[in-house]
């Protein structure tokens, strides 16, 4: 548990992508800081800045030192808050804040988060490698068909037909060889039956055949039990009575008969298991199996005495060859309600499920036709239908070849299990688990996501997995799904906003500042911005629940970019329009507004004020379109989420109170009401603009990778000259 407790340090695929966007936003921001420090520096001291009047503000041997200095001072300002508003330092906190939603969230469908970070990981899920019992079955249990002294018992627990001393044999292997238990209240009500399902549903059967559990149990003693176990699966134990000492054993039913030289007949004799019986027995497993039912088989062997050490007797190995069978039976375990649908929504998501189960092929295959995991239609053999022993034992490479096509794994250890996520996990795949035993623990920690079950789940599973079921229904896994979805396409939303603002602030300031020497949005208004559309906007943008057509995408995956196609036209289409309109306005608009009525000290400062107000109304009708990159109604479902109109209302009274009262604070004036309705009218022109914007078709390559090849061009070109 401790070694499985430790973390190996795997960045989730969410990580990788936002640490390539965070440092390529923020060396843009560097190096166009750079540049504007630079063009503003030699502006400023070779005396081509100059004042609103015309002055010119720096004259070599005029300038005193203070004011040169102050002067200085202010393009490193202008410098470093481009800086402060392009490096995405909002974006950890979007992440944070979106997660911690989310996994607030996800508790009310029944799932408990561990680690935080599983939540994206999931919405990246290409595959689920799902248990059968408990997960897409209720995990409720009942024998429904029998077979013993070679024949089918009807009704299954009608066993008139067998000899007395042939029951007593069964009724003794099923009290003693149980981890159950069977409470009887004294006031003669029903008995109570504890144990793992499979134990319950055969005591209770054998409570119906005419067990009395504690009377049985007292009339032998145990000497030696060998547990149940997965790689055999099977479970034995060695009991001593009046009659001798009896070997029992119990497990799955074709690897038992397997064991079986004899069976016992009608009269309680002995019978060679010939190969006509023995297909018989077989024709019977494979019946029931396809019936789904989970097939269970009995059987015994006598024991001298004398064999039995009489020193540690806890190393003994129980005789497991040269068995007689007892007899077999199916236990019924039906699919969860809903569990069809859920997986038919997981296909319909680009996401395949996996059945990997330690029970009977067939029995497999019946549950996966039941639940939809397999078609009927489609192949239902190797390889999409595999044994655990099968897949074990190919080499690395061919497990790598097969692990894509496997639909159903059955007879699968937990070793098969981890095996199998290794192999998927290297076809570049991003695996999610499910498992509720102790031996599951291994994979579930070595997939990506690993998904305990809460209900069923030990303590060791529950400790190795990222998420925990608390119903154990498969239908709450397909939730987590979703949300992971939602994790994963609010953080996008927020990258598109956030990008837009960056570009569009960074290209007014440097052309600004290229052509006049001077910037149009000074360092606390930009500060301003930077608060808007980092904090508040993580705040508006992290907290949008998901959609239904969240479904309806092929999962990400690892190796598609974060920034979408669809997300470099939408932030290009707002961006371009934003420059545009507020460069026109920077470079004319004292004459477009007129205000040559005005000094030039005040007008300049009119216009400075009206392009900042402007600036921040585009990002808050922007953030309207950032809600539904792909959809044309960006309004849809939007009064549902009060703290984005919480936000985006605060947001506006806050712009108001700043120009009309914090003016000497951020070096503005106030503007007049046609002023007011330009900006405004401006800032709602970006809605009709994102919804046109959405006509326009985007490649189906990604625009990252138009780049890689002159990239890797450029690299060779440096190899071959550092060689040459």
């Amino acid at each position: 548990m401790a070694n499985l407790s430790e973390d190996n340090g795997e960045e989730t695929p969410l990580q990788v992508r936002l640490n390539g966007v965070a440092t390529f936003i923020g060396m843009v921001g560097l190096s166009v800081a750079g540049v504007v420090l630079g063009v503003l520096a030699i502006r400023y001291f070779t005396g081509h800045t100059k004042n609103p009047d015309g002055t010119v503000q720096f004259r070599a041997g005029t300038t005193g030192l203070k004011q040169g200095f102050m002067g200085a001072i202010r393009i490193l300002t202008i410098a470093v808050t481009i800086v402060v508003v392009a490096v995405p330092e909002g974006l950890p906190l979007a992440v944070t804040l979106t997660l911690a939603y989310s996994m607030r969230k996800m508790m009310l469908d029944k799932a408990l988060v561990r680690r935080l970070s599983s939540c994206e990981t999931m919405g990246s899920a290409t595959t689920i490698c799902s248990d059968k019992t408990g997960t897409l079955t209720l995990n409720k249990m009942t024998v429904v068909e029998a077979h013993f002294i070679g024949t089918r018992l009807d009704p299954c627990d009608d066993v008139r037909a067998i000899s007395s001393s042939s029951a007593a044999l069964l009724i003794e292997g099923i009290a003693q060889n149980t981890t159950g238990t069977v409470f009887l209240p004294e006031d003669g009500g029903a008995a109570d039956v504890t144990g793992s399902p499979t134990e319950k549903a055969i005591l209770s059967w054998g409570l119906k055949i005419g067990m009395d559990f504690n009377d049985v149990r007292s009339k032998s003693s145990v000497l030696h039990v060998f547990p149940f176990n997965s790689e055999k699966k099977r479970g034995g134990v060695a009991v001593q009575s009046d009659t001798g000492v009896h070997i029992h054993w119990k497990g799955a039913a074709e690897l038992v008969l397997s064991s079986c030289k004899s069976w016992l007949s009608l009269d309680g004799s002995v019978q060679p298991m010939g190969a006509q019986k023995r297909n018989e027995y077989k024709k019977s497993i494979e019946d029931m199996a396809k019936s789904s039912l989970r097939c269970v088989a009995f059987a015994y062997c006598q024991c001298d005495i004398e064999k039995i050490p009489k020193e540690d007797i806890a190393d003994w190995k129980l005789p497991e060859e040269d068995l007689t069978l007892l007899g077999i039976v199916g236990i019924k375990d039906p699919c969860r309600p809903g569990v069809r649908s859920a997986v038919q929504l997981c296909k319909n998501a680009g996401v395949k499920v996996r059945m990997v189960t330690g029970d009977n092929i067939e029995t497999a295959k019946a549950i996966a036709l039941e639940c939809g995991i397999l078609d009927a239609n489609g192949v239902i053999s190797e390889p999409f239908v595999i044994e655990g022993k099968a897949f074990r034992e190919m080499s690395e490479i061919a497990r790598g070849e097969i692990a894509d096509k496997i639909t159903v794994m059955g007879r699968s250890s937990p070793n098969d299990k981890l095996l199998l996520v290794q192999a998927l996990k290297r076809k570049g795949h991003v695996v999610a688990v499910t498992g509720d035993g102790t031996n599951d623990a291994p994979a579930l920690h070595e997939a990506d996501i690993g998904l305990a079950m809460g209900m069923s789940g030990t303590e060791v599973a529950k400790e190795s997995s990222d998420i925990i079921i608390l119903d154990d229904d498969f239908t709450s896994v397909v939730k987590v799904v979703r949300w992971g979805r939602s994790v994963y396409a609010n953080i996008q939303k927020f990258i598109q906003f956030q990008l837009t603002v960056n570009v569009a602030a960074l290209v007014i300031n440097v052309i600004a500042a290229v052509s006049s020497g001077d910037v149009p949005l000074n360092a606390v208004e930009l500060l301003w911005v930077n608060l808007i559309m980092d904090t508040l906007g993580a705040l508006a943008l992290a907290t949008e629940p998901p959609t239904d057509n969240l479904m309806k995408r092929q999962p990400v995956g690892r190796r598609e970019p974060l920034v979408t196609n669809i997300m470099w036209r939408n932030l290009f289409v707002q961006a371009i329009y934003q420059i545009a309109i507020l460069l026109i306005f920077n470079f004319s608009g004292k004459k477009i507004l007129r205000l040559q009525n005005e000094s030039p000290d005040n007008a300049e400062k009119m216009k400075n004020t009206f392009i900042f107000n402007t600036f921040v109304f585009c990002q808050i009708f922007n953030e309207f379109n950032a809600r539904k990159p792909e959809e044309r109604n960006v309004f849809k479902g939007v009064t549902k989420n009060h703290l984005f109109m919480g936000i985006v209302c605060v947001t506006t009274v806050f712009q108001i109170l700043i120009v009309e009262f914090l003016g000497k604070f951020f070096k503005i004036v106030r503007l007049n009401w046609s002023l007011w309705l330009v900006s405004v009218a401006i800032g709602v022109v970006s809605w009709p603009l994102a919804y046109l914007g959405k006509f326009i078709p985007v490649p189906v390559r990604p625009l990252q990778a138009y780049f890689k090849p002159c990239w890797k061009s450029s690299r060779r070109d440096e190899e071959e000259g550092r060689q040459g």
